[in-house]
């Protein structure tokens, strides 16, 4: 892991969020070629080289200057807080914290002003790598501590590996994650549907019909969730269960087996390319992309429907500070989190 880049306090936070529009750097290897942007330090592109074809197996804005509005999260990196805390609000040793709410009551993917709308700075950068940093003000989005973040995107052939890094000058709770949508037929291919999914998870945790988790830990065994074995996603959404329809689909946190860098899931498109997700986060957020209408127009000029792709975003448990039963995301003034997720890419 790089050291952390310490970031220019005297940036007002107004002025960090994305006005103008992104600078986009591309990383390449081998086969492989990775576009990130500026605002969000979001993934637009990952394009995979086969002879002369090219195919791009990620959801991108075909106009780069939404990102950063706030919009669907596409490719972005997500904090402080990945995933829902219940009424906008946790308690940290007796003190309660009040959220920024922007979802029905709730604080989704750290608040109304998430990481996702912020313009990080490149602090380091070659071909085959780019460092992201961020500084996130004490108070923001009504989370304590001024947390310190960077994220490295670095490429090798068929691999893409993303570093976080975050330290604070004061107790408090964090979670990130990235949040992008992969179709391994194509961005422009369609729903979903077909790929085959596996998670290596023997648990997950139910939500209720706000798609906060109950506090409960469920075997997945018998449920539509059990995903062991590689399980078409069409045909798992088409059973009848009361969590696949709080949802819409899927929109659960898995319960990762194992510790440390480790797999987390393996997608199979009918294409026969293969994504294999490794991460040492105790959990992994697996969203089929229900919400999709057709009023997101991505990279190819696609106008993207429900389940044009699916996400799969290693985290901390959703709304974790507030289940005690969870495993912690507080991180303590001096120490510091480090997390990493790979993507793997190949073919059957």
């Amino acid at each position: 892991m790089r050291p952390l880049a310490r970031v220019a306090t005297d940036t007002p936070l107004e002025r960090r969020m994305s006005p103008t529009t992104p600078t986009s750097i591309q990383l390449r290897a081998g086969g492989l070629r990775l576009e990130v942007v500026t605002a969000g330090a979001a993934v637009r592109r990952l394009v995979l080289l086969d002879g002369e074809d090219e195919t791009d197996v990620v959801l991108g804005f075909d106009d780069v200057a939404l990102y950063g509005s706030g919009r669907d999260y596409l490719g972005a990196t997500i904090g402080r807080y990945g995933n829902r805390l219940a009424g906008a609000r946790f308690t940290l040793d007796g003190v309660q914290h009040r959220l920024s709410a922007n979802e029905n009551g709730n604080t989704l993917h750290g608040g109304a002003e998430g990481f996702d709308r912020r313009d990080w700075t490149v602090v380091e950068q070659d071909e085959g790598h780019v460092t992201f940093a961020l500084r996130s003000p004490e108070g923001d989005q009504g989370f304590p501590g001024t947390l310190d973040v960077t994220v490295t995107y670095s490429v090798e052939p068929g691999v893409v590996r993303l570093d976080y890094l975050a330290t604070t000058d004061a107790d408090t709770v964090v979670s990130l994650t990235n949040h992008t949508y992969f179709n391994l037929d194509a961005e422009s291919s369609g729903p979903v549907d077909a790929h085959r999914l596996t998670v290596s998870a023997d648990a997950f945790t139910p939500v209720d019909a706000g798609l906060i988790p109950t506090g409960e830990i469920r075997d997945v065994s018998g449920t539509p969730f059990d995903l062991r074995r590689p399980t078409t996603i069409g045909e798992l959404l088409a059973r009848e269960d009361e969590q696949l329809a709080h949802a819409q689909g899927l929109d659960h946190n898995f319960i990762v087996d194992g510790v440390g860098l480790r797999h987390v899931a393996t997608l199979h498109g009918t294409s026969g390319r293969t994504l294999e997700v490794r991460s040492d986060q105790p959990g992994v957020q697996v969203y089929t992309g229900a919400h999709f209408d057709g009023t997101v127009v991505g990279t190819s000029g696609t106008a993207y429907g429900p389940r044009a792709g699916i996400a799969l975003e290693t985290q901390a448990f959703p709304d974790a500070p507030n289940h005690p039963g969870f495993p912690s995301a507080v991180l303590r003034a001096g120490d510091r989190y480090e997390s990493t997720t790979v993507w793997r890419l190949g073919r059957e």
